[in-house]
């Protein structure tokens, strides 16, 4: 009996897939715990819209992450924060994540997840600083950002 897989099933196949298995298996286990269907035409031709609609969902994802890229590249696109200062140098508060993607959603209308913006620690110096900012599992930007003294 050839059935598509709703879910992962190890050993068997993979959500999407479409394989031949043993009659009994297929109804008694597959198709009863809801992990498998039976693979009609109309639920291959279903399956295939699905999966042409979930493929340009990808690219269309894509697209708009390089588009982010070519943004955060251009040469005007510095994010400026003006912090007080400290008399070691370091900033009285320090520049998270969640910061940066406010203020680069303020100062030039570029939404990014604040998850995506890598950062080991907060920033607390003055300066010019870069930060990898992940936009898709295929791209990744560089925001710049450059820190004044108040």
């Amino acid at each position: 009996m050839k059935v598509i897989f709703l879910a992962d099933v190890k050993g068997k196949g993979k959500k999407g897939e479409i394989k031949k298995v043993p009659t009994g298996y297929a109804q008694n286990f597959l198709i009863k715990k809801n992990l498998a269907k039976e693979a009609t035409s109309q639920a291959i031709n279903a399956l295939k819209g699905q999966q042409k609609s979930e493929k340009k969902a990808a690219a269309e994802l894509l697209a708009a992450a390089k588009a982010i890229k070519a943004q955060l590249d251009q040469e005007g696109t510095r994010v400026v924060f003006t912090e007080k200062v400290g008399p070691d140098g370091r900033t009285f508060g320090s520049i998270t994540a969640k910061k940066i993607a406010e203020e680069l959603q303020n100062q030039f209308g570029i939404k990014v997840e604040k998850r995506a913006i890598e950062l080991e620690h907060p920033i607390r110096a003055i300066g010019l600083v870069e930060v990898t900012v992940k936009l898709h599992k295929e791209v990744e930007g560089e925001i710049k950002l450059k820190i004044e003294e108040a």
